[in-house]
């Protein structure tokens, strides 16, 4: 099934108003489970562990099509993917860091963290930032 259809039919199914059930046999850790049922019984927080779980199944799922449809769409256009540098500015605007006011900062950062670090992430950017701001004080 390639990416787009597969979105589609999940989405599909997501979206249906059906309300049919199964029974399921899922093996799950027992620590998960007394998790669930704590959170449930002590906190409310759904009317049954089932509820819960089944809440959760469902934004797992739907945090998995919106990002395969994003993958999806900067495969066609990659020239639309943000850079490592938008993502830390976006990520500090976000967060109120004080490095969000400073988007050449961020950029130098960007580029010399992937230099040692070729998998680094956003925060990571702010990290090393902040740290050579200190660094130069």
């Amino acid at each position: 099934m390639v990416i787009p259809s597969a979105v589609d039919r999940i989405t599909e199914l997501l979206d249906s108003s059906q309300l049919d059930t199964v029974n399921t046999s899922m093996r799950i850790p027992n620590t998960l489970r007394e998790a669930a049922s704590l959170a449930v019984d002590e906190l409310g927080a759904a009317a049954s562990t089932t509820a819960l779980t089944t809440t959760a199944l469902r934004a797992t799922l739907e945090a998995v099509v919106m990002q395969a449809a994003l993958e999806h769409h900067y495969e066609r256009h990659p020239e639309t993917r943000p850079s490592l540098a938008d993502l830390a500015l976006a990520a500090a605007e976000l967060d109120g860091h004080p490095l969000a006011g400073e988007p050449e900062r961020l950029r130098r950062a960007a580029a010399e963290i992937v230099e040692r670090h070729p998998h680094a992430d956003a925060d990571d950017v702010l990290l090393w930032a902040e740290a050579q701001s200190f660094a130069s004080a």
